[in-house]
């Protein structure tokens, strides 16, 4: 009987970390070239709108989730501009950002409301989603899911073993020094920035392409600064991602069979464990704080000489 409960809601814990998990992985890339975007939850949204409309009037979700993270980097180029370019201050502009995007895609999105449109369904692996246990927890989803089994690690190697991730991590950490070693300190930002804005829009793109199959405005519900906050519990690694994603999916998921189950706590105390969640998590990531590996010149700007 407990297993029947529990294999469930374990399921949806993957589910619904799923969104996060794509927006953190952004932030670590975005971050690891030295860019501080706190425009994460704009992103997203702007991301959940484009594919959303695409998949509405072309019936394709898989062109709709990629234009999705075409609109997460248009989005993302932003930031770029005003921090690169005109090395403006980076909270800021991610504030703004967010601002933006939030407001941009309610008022596009408005007409909208309550509208379906096609996209992912779940697809159950052959023999591995018969594994008693694992199977139903990970491999009875869609294929969005499943794609972000692969990202970590290939996103992990790329930043630590291949010679652009490298670089990325270089002018992250250190700019002046990666310049003097003949690196476009410019040019590997923007390529942080405007990777890390895909994958923001992907993140966004899942709410409205397979975890609803509709429309309604805030749909990303402040899974953007989630992901922010991740991005320290995780150390800026893509694999401790994956672990903070699953547990803020898993208290989500929680807080939603709870109120279904028509507990007597009060439903406001429930909407709001996630986020007291992410104070918590940042509590104990500033206790920890002489581990932290945030590249060294995160938020600090460089002009654009090289």
């Amino acid at each position: 009987m407990m297993m029947e409960l529990v294999i469930p809601l374990l399921a949806a814990t993957v589910q619904s970390g799923t969104p996060i998990l794509y927006a953190t992985l952004g932030e670590i890339i975005t971050e690891k070239s030295g860019v501080l975007n706190l425009g994460v939850e704009g992103i997203m949204i702007v991301g959940a709108l484009a594919g959303f409309i695409a998949a509405k009037f072309t019936g394709n979700p898989a062109l709709a989730f990629f234009l999705a993270g075409m609109a997460g980097v248009a989005a993302a180029s932003l930031h770029g501009i005003v921090c690169l370019i005109f090395q403006g201050n980076q909270v800021v502009s991610g504030l703004a950002l967010t601002i933006l995007g939030t407001g941009f895609a309610n008022y596009l999105g408005t007409s909208y409301v309550g509208q379906s449109a096609p996209g992912f369904s779940p697809y159950a692996v052959p023999y591995l989603s018969e594994i008693p246990g694992i199977g139903p927890i990970f491999f009875n989803h869609d294929p969005l899911v499943y794609i972000t089994y692969l990202i970590p690690p290939l996103l992990w190697y790329f930043l630590f073993f291949s010679r652009h991730g490298l670089g990325i991590r270089a002018v992250g950490e250190n700019p002046a020094a990666a310049k003097a070693a003949g690196l476009s300190v410019t040019l590997y930002r923007w390529g942080g920035i405007l990777t890390g804005g895909f994958f923001m829009g992907l993140g966004g793109a899942y709410l409205s392409l397979a975890y609803t199959h509709l429309w309604t405005n805030n749909m990303t519900a402040g899974r953007g600064w989630i992901a922010v906050a991740l991005v320290i519990f995780a150390f800026w690694r893509p694999g401790r991602a994956v672990f903070g994603a699953y547990l803020f999916g898993g208290i989500m998921s929680l807080q939603l069979r709870l109120q279904a189950a028509g507990t007597e706590l009060p439903s406001s105390l429930l909407l709001m464990l996630p986020y007291l969640l992410t104070i918590i998590v940042l509590v104990f990531s500033s206790w920890r704080r002489g581990r932290s590996e945030a590249p060294g010149a995160l938020g600090v700007n460089m002009e654009p000489t090289d």
